[in-house]
């Protein structure tokens, strides 16, 4: 399982919690090398540095709270057959309840399906407002590797 932004590492713990063998990619991984067993890499993801999974296949890709839109078409060519992407972040809209605001960093409309459309099963999808944990218009996506 690949935790992608993985800042604290909560996912990664979770994800470890249910037994899967977990790498976790972020650019200050202090927080989620201090779990045991949970491989920490220390990667600027928007650098363009080398990117360190060339080879590797996960049995799922989790990124929560985080656009770097260079780095979304190469998310579904990471999956082992039967890996899942699980993806949510902010999405157009959301600027009304503060930060992210900058275009950048939010979806357009539907982009999450265009970026695996073609290429993974879309297991569940949502453009929504949420009220929990904050206010937000967010953009979910499940979706599995065949």
């Amino acid at each position: 399982m690949l935790d992608l932004a993985a800042g604290g590492g909560r996912h990664a713990r979770l994800a470890q919690g249910r037994g899967y063998r977990v790498t976790a990619v972020d650019l200050d991984i202090s927080a989620a090398s201090a779990i045991p067993g949970i491989e920490a890499i220390a990667h600027d993801l928007e650098s363009g540095a080398p990117w360190p999974f060339t080879d590797a296949s996960f049995e799922g890709i989790i990124v929560t709270n985080y656009l770097w839109r260079p780095l979304m078409p190469s998310l579904p060519g990471l999956l082992a057959p039967g890996g899942a992407l699980l993806y949510e972040t902010f999405a157009r809209g959301h600027e009304r309840f503060g930060k992210p605001s900058n275009p950048a960093f939010l979806l357009r409309p539907g982009e999450l399906l265009e970026c695996v459309r073609g290429r993974l099963r879309v297991v569940a999808y949502e453009e929504l407002e949420i009220a929990e944990p904050r206010p937000a218009k967010v953009q979910r996506i499940a979706a599995v590797a065949e």
